[in-house]
């Protein structure tokens, strides 16, 4: 099972790109690439859609001194800059430009393709996910750009990048943690499980330093956050008695409840309103509640 994501993600970039660039990026079974030139180094620039933003200095080290020994084995993918002949937008290969830079090359070779802004992200995300090079808040990033600029569906992602779309909701949600989280998640001291046991949690940022400081594994972290749900707040009031409901509101909570198959609760605070709560057990569930309410929000608009 292991050998097979990434002759499944191999084949979703030759679907964008085509079987010969696809060799470059790790799929086995192609043909050797053709179209591969020499361009001075310089004539290439940063991908404005690279969703990986941290390049550890280590890494780039090591591999600018096996460039400098064998060279660049696998060609970079690039995209012609519109109006001018000698500048390319890097798609795929960031990693191996700054390496070259850094080994002094003044030529890299390339594969030029034709590409739209969506299919330069695309491949952006795919080729990293393949060789796990993205954090995983750099993929929730990628993904999310991928959704609000060119209007992706989270079962188009996960067939695009060859994983279920509990993975990609799952790496989606981490996006809702306090930037302190997820800059830990970033700098590898907190990984996506530990992350995920803290969504949600009013005291995540806390939480989340105990589990770096106390080195707790994910299922120690998972045991902490759910002492910290059960636990009374000693600065929270105790709760008051619930209000009797009326007839009427027990009916329209009966009758959405039955509309969507899970249970509905529906709360009024006088004057200033009320709230309704959605109940959920699995992320097959949000996700059928985020599609309804999409749906009929595009009614509504159109």
């Amino acid at each position: 099972m292991a050998d097979e994501t990434p002759s499944r993600l191999g084949r979703g970039l030759a679907a964008l790109i085509g079987d010969d660039t696809a060799f470059a990026l790790g799929d086995r079974d192609a043909q050797a690439p053709r179209g591969v030139r020499e361009v001075p180094i310089e004539f290439l620039r940063a991908n404005p859609f690279q969703p990986r933003h941290v390049f550890k200095t280590e890494a780039l080290n090591d591999l600018a001194a096996s460039i400098r020994e064998k060279g660049i084995l696998q060609p970079i993918v690039v995209r012609p800059v519109a109006g001018d002949p000698n500048a390319f937008e890097i798609v795929a290969g960031e990693r191996r430009w700054r390496a070259a830079q850094a080994a002094q090359l003044h030529q890299v070779p390339v594969i030029v393709k034709e590409l739209t802004d969506a299919e330069s992200l695309e491949i952006a995300i795919i080729e990293n996910v393949q060789r796990a090079d993205l954090n995983a808040i750099e993929e929730a990033a990628g993904y999310d750009r991928l959704m609000l600029q060119f209007e992706y569906t989270q079962e188009k992602l996960s067939q695009l990048i060859g994983k279920s779309r509990s993975h990609v909701a799952n790496t989606l949600r981490l996006l809702s943690l306090p930037k302190p989280v997820q800059s830990l998640i970033e700098e590898g001291k907190l990984t996506a499980g530990h992350a995920r046991s803290l969504i949600g949690q009013a005291r995540a940022e806390e939480m989340a330093q105990q589990i770096v400081a106390k080195g707790l594994s994910v299922r120690e972290a998972e045991a902490l956050t759910r002492k910290a749900e059960t636990a009374p707040s000693p600065t929270r009031p105790k709760a008051l008695p619930k209000a009797q409901k009326d007839a009427d509101t027990l009916a329209l909570e009966k009758n959405i409840s039955d509309q969507l198959g899970l249970k509905v609760e529906i709360s009024f605070s006088g004057d200033k309103g009320g709230e309704v709560k959605i109940a959920y057990k699995t992320l097959e569930q949000l996700d059928e509640i985020c599609r309804r309410l999409a749906g009929r929000t595009a009614q509504k608009m159109n």
